[in-house]
């Protein structure tokens, strides 16, 4: 169902009430015109067309929303290294798949790999002179308390071993920035994606992260990009206040992808944002899907139509799509009635209809009538190109005489 289907067929503002007004009241004169003209002119003996109908009861009816939208990854990652140095090997194949974890790009280790070891011979001086630090408090703090030392020798001696153990933690920071260091010269992939094109060729220093290597897209799960007119969101919360219109808890509709050629994409998604922002340009919220992309067959970019699943319309009418006519001035059903003789006619019913529904209660690509019915009617269904003038005679088909009304 299109975006213009769905804001045209829900609550009509008054512009819209007024012209289905306008237009029931032409097409009922018209048809009553017809019934005179067609009782007048219609030949003699002439046998009624033989039609099936259905008897309208209401339920409740699930239907989706259909929309256009676009595609982008779930993540967009520049790829940076975090350490300068000579770009030494590429360790992908440019649009292929990675995984998180792997690496990416090998830059040149060997001053990395210098500094670490200096940063370890660093830490173990350091440790062996805390040591030496710690036994001599342990030496003179026994002559102190027999008073063969002054105070000022073992506070001196103390305040050495706290300093020497300052530097140990300083060493054991300066090491741990060392490993890191050696560690950037691989650069990782964050997540698992496809890997574009490298922006930088081997062999070439690179100055840090101000240096773009490549670009790295998250498409499993994809993420789906649609909008939604402030008229549609308006009319579905004045349906759900009146209780004509169930919605998902919290706005989380089901979601499918439709591609190109009408086939769906197979798994399941789920809107998980709402912008509630209003576009001033496009008179749009933008909404999002996430949907699970496992054989990468959705790509970012790609121009698809998402369907919105979950909600469901009560006290509603169901026909099927052939049932509904259209005449110019709007559309119509034909609707089984006795005319003032006591005969059986088909008599034209101006409707107002709502959401397409591909399956329910047994009718296949139905359309939800919003006005212009009541319970009991009995609807035309097949047989309408028999119908050449409103008010014909008309009698049920032989395979619906036992049940008229219980289709």
């Amino acid at each position: 169902m299109s975006t213009f289907r769905f804001m045209l067929n829900g609550q009509l503002k008054p512009f819209f009430s007024r012209l289905l007004f306008v237009s029931s009241s032409v097409l009922l004169a018209t048809a009553l015109t017809g019934c005179e003209q067609a009782q007048q002119s219609a030949p003699k003996g002439m046998q009624p067309a033989a039609v099936s109908v259905m008897s309208m009861t209401t339920q409740s009816v699930p239907f989706s929303i259909e929309l256009p939208a676009t595609l982008s990854g779930a993540k967009e990652v520049e790829i940076r290294a975090q350490v300068s140095g000579i770009l030494q090997t590429r360790n992908f194949s440019e649009g292929d798949k990675v995984t998180a974890g792997q690496s990416l790009f090998s830059l040149d280790a060997k001053t990395y790999a210098a500094e670490m070891a200096k940063s370890k011979a660093d830490l173990n001086a350091a440790t062996v002179r805390l040591e030496q630090a710690q036994r001599e408090v342990n030496r003179i703090r026994p002559l102190r308390e027999k008073n063969s030392i002054s105070q000022r020798e073992l506070d001196n001696a103390i305040s050495s071993a706290d300093i020497n153990l300052a530097d140990v933690k300083s060493m054991q920071a300066d090491l741990e920035q060392a490993k890191l260091r050696l560690d950037y010269t691989k650069v990782i992939s964050p997540v698992t994606g496809i890997v574009g094109r490298e922006l930088v060729s081997e062999g070439t220093y690179v100055s840090g992260p101000e240096v773009l290597l490549t670009q790295l897209t998250q498409i499993d799960p994809i993420r789906v990009r649609f909008g939604l007119s402030e008229r549609e969101q308006l009319q579905m919360r004045n349906d759900e206040a009146a209780g004509l219109l169930t919605l998902p808890e919290e706005g989380h509709w089901n979601t499918r992808i439709k591609l190109f050629d009408g086939s769906l994409h197979p798994q399941v998604g789920q809107v998980n944002f709402s912008d509630i922002r209003i576009n001033s340009q496009t008179g749009t919220s933008e909404l999002q899907a996430i949907t699970p992309n496992p054989n990468f067959s959705l790509r970012p970019g790609q121009f698809v139509r998402i369907i919105l699943e979950g909600a469901v319309r009560e006290n509603a009418y169901v026909v099927p799509q052939r049932a509904v006519l259209d005449n110019g001035l709007g559309k119509f059903v034909y609707v089984m009635a006795k005319n003032d003789k006591g005969m059986t006619v088909a008599l034209p019913a101006p409707v107002v209809v709502g959401e397409w529904v591909t399956e329910v209660a047994g009718i296949e690509n139905g359309w939800i009538i919003r006005e212009g019915l009541k319970t009991g009617d009995q609807v035309i269904i097949d047989g309408m190109a028999r119908i050449f003038f409103p008010g014909m005679p008309i009698r049920l088909a032989d395979d619906q005489l036992p049940s008229a009304a219980q289709q």
